[in-house]
């Protein structure tokens, strides 16, 4: 049996990443970009606004290790529920994230709108894939598309 080092079998295993074997390595800014389908300068710009810190090598290089990924991962989920990037420096670096109640509060009424936005849009195609009439002509269509005009 031949026995690898950690950077001989990831060098010869090139998917092992997949499977968690490289958790201890610290990536290139290229890595985790490609992992959350991110352009690098999206990274160095988060970098620029303090939300993450790689670490640094000798020449400058930016390092990031499993931490820089949770971080990453906590950013995008926070931009998918509505948070800005002034918000999420904010929520990120208080010491407790409760400290911003009315902030979070407020983002979960938006959510929920959002949510209720959506239920409909999904309600209305299913609707219209039963439907046997056109679009136009269908009372139901009709109701909705006449509840989203704003009034005068």
């Amino acid at each position: 049996m031949v026995e690898y080092s950690q950077m001989e079998y990831v060098r010869s295993n090139p998917r092992s990443h997949e499977r968690g074997e490289r958790a201890s390595e610290e990536l290139t800014i290229g890595e985790p970009a490609d992992r959350f389908g991110l352009a690098t300068h999206v990274l160095r710009h988060w970098e620029s606004t303090g939300l993450i810190e790689p670490a640094r090598r000798a020449g400058g290089q930016r390092r990031y290790g499993q931490d820089a990924l949770v971080r990453v991962a906590v950013i995008l989920m926070g931009k998918e529920a509505g948070l800005g990037l002034r918000e999420l420096s904010a929520v990120l670096s208080a010491p407790d994230p409760m400290d911003h109640r009315d902030l979070l509060r407020r983002l979960a009424a938006v959510l929920e709108q959002r949510i209720e936005r959506a239920r409909a849009a999904k309600d209305l195609i299913e609707h219209a894939l039963a439907c046997p009439h056109r679009f136009a002509q269908c009372p139901h269509a009709r109701e909705q598309i006449a509840a989203r005009i704003p009034p005068a």
